[in-house]
């Protein structure tokens, strides 16, 4: 295949969402992506990224799409080309490329307030004159808002944006807007925030961002569990004992104490993020690939959810978070939790999914960990040396590993536990993974919802958290101290313990080299 076709390739997959083969509408116009925040931490680390590997790959074709940049910061374009730079990493090399260059000349900013009307007035005539540049014709353009903002201006963001921004969608174009968690802070507040959202935009224009729906490993969940055939008859209460899912950083909130503070580690990790896993790993079979019938499997999961019982949650807080000068000295915010959730419905009756999240814990990574029943009738008397289990590690070294027990090799029949290991680094050399929100922001273009959660999906999500969440914050539930570099408090494991987790002692995955 030549480069040229590869091109077109992608060109196409690029515009999958126009009206192609209908010849009675007109050919979709230019895509303008406008980034608000974008002199933020988010953008600069986040966005702009994505949107410059999308570009490398041929993603963001340079003679139809132009970015914007909107923030109050008074900055030229230039300005916030260069804060942008550092940033801007191709095949993990910092050399400064040809590629670098002509994606920054695509960035034009613009400054502005987010609750009046100048600023995006402005922006709109900006986007009208690179529209008109591209000769698209009016209301055949597409526009993509990135709001890399708090959530506490999302309402009057939307309320401009509708009201200043908006493109003629009568001929094939469309606005979208992408709005970043947290979707509130609870049922009520997120409930109030949609319908803000909501009165503004059609479900069909609102992408809930989830980066953890991006990553390779949870997006090869699906495939995992509905395209092998020796998952099917295993992946229920009859062969499963307990499933975990777990999130673990080795750094405490290092800077961010102020801003963790309001929000702790449910509502900043797990009531979304490996809620999200949760529901990817419990649905049924969806009825096909369309995001809608993949979601309402979700929704279903969501809320065949038991609520939480207190003794089934243990948290706590890493000694010397109160040490940050942003954190309230009395702060009852946790920096760990371990909830256990139980779903209601034929297929999960009786088996714990363990959702455990922490700070300053003694490593960094996020895996999922399904735990099978012993064996029946065991001849070898293996059990002590722990159950089978498959676990798919998210990050980092994304990989997924059967354990199982085997002979050990040699004279005498003894047996070991050991893995069919199955390591991307090492199985898909050349291979670069994608960023998670280079997936996303792609999709958001293509109109693909699927790993995008829909307002019925927050809501249950929220109803699932927010009678734990509000205890917690009245002071009902304290955290326990724990250790900077340990596992957590001790009562988490004895938590797991009871819910009938078995530890494998003396076994250790270490991913394979080159």
């Amino acid at each position: 295949m030549g480069s040229g076709e590869g091109c077109l390739q992608k060109r196409d997959s690029f515009r999958n969402d126009s009206f192609s083969g209908n010849e009675n509408v007109p050919e979709i116009g230019c895509l303008s992506i406008i980034v608000l925040g974008a002199s933020g931490d988010l953008a600069k680390k986040k966005t702009f990224p994505a949107l410059f590997h999308l570009y490398c790959q041929g993603f963001l074709p340079p003679d139809e799409v132009h970015i914007f940049g909107y923030a109050r910061t008074k900055i030229s374009d230039d300005e916030l080309r260069n804060r942008i730079r550092g940033y801007l990493v191709r095949e993990r090399s910092a050399s400064p490329s040809e590629d670098e260059s002509k994606f920054l000349q695509l960035i034009k900013y613009v400054s502005g307030s987010y609750d009046a009307a100048e600023g995006f007035q402005l922006l709109d005539k900006e986007i009208a004159k690179h529209e008109i540049s591209k000769n698209s014709q009016e209301g055949s353009s597409r526009r993509l808002f990135y709001l890399a903002l708090p959530p506490s201006v999302y309402p009057s963001v939307c309320r401009m944006i509708r009201k200043y921004c908006m493109n003629k969608s009568d001929l094939g174009g469309w606005t979208r807007i992408v709005v970043e968690k947290p979707f509130g802070k609870d049922l009520g507040s997120a409930e109030e925030l949609s319908s803000q959202i909501g009165e503004l935009f059609d479900e069909p224009q609102i992408y809930r961002i989830d980066h953890y729906l991006g990553k390779e490993l949870v997006q090869n969940l699906l495939v995992l569990r509905f395209a092998n055939r020796f998952f099917l008859p295993l992946w229920n209460r009859d062969n499963i004992d307990n499933v975990q899912i777990v999130f673990r950083e080795d750094f405490g909130t290092e800077g961010r104490g102020g801003y963790f503070d309001e929000y702790g580690i449910i509502r900043d990790i797990i009531q979304n993020h490996l809620l999200q896993v949760l529901c990817l790993v419990a649905m049924e079979k969806p009825v096909s690939l369309k995001p809608e019938h993949i979601r309402d499997e979700k929704v279903k999961v969501l809320q065949s959810v038991l609520p939480i019982k207190d003794e089934e949650v243990v948290l706590g807080q890493y000694e010397g978070y109160r040490d940050d000068p942003t954190v309230p000295d009395h702060s009852n915010t946790p920096t760990f939790a371990t909830v256990i959730l139980h779903i209601h419905n034929e297929r999960w009756e009786g088996v714990p999914f363990i959702l455990k999240a922490g700070k300053a814990l003694n490593s960094r990574k996020a895996e999922i960990r399904v735990q099978f029943k012993d064996v029946p009738g065991d001849i070898f008397k293996s059990k002590k040396q722990g159950r089978n289990e498959f676990v798919i590690r998210l990050q980092p070294s994304e990989a997924m590993y059967m354990k199982l027990t085997v002979k050990h090799p040699g004279l005498e029949m003894s047996t070991v536990q050991s893995e069919l290991d199955l390591s991307y680094r090492q199985r898909y050399q050349g291979v670069t993974i994608p960023e998670a929100y280079e997936r996303l922001i792609l999709d958001t273009i293509r109109g693909d919802q699927q790993h995008f959660v829909r307002r019925d999906e927050l809501k249950a999500a929220w109803e699932i958290f927010t009678p734990l969440l509000h205890r917690i914050d009245d002071g009902e539930m304290k955290p326990i101290p724990y250790q900077p570099g340990s596992r957590g408090p001790a009562e988490a494991d004895e938590l797991l313990a009871k819910a009938g987790y078995v530890q494998t002692h003396g076994y250790i995955w270490i991913p394979p080299t080159l």
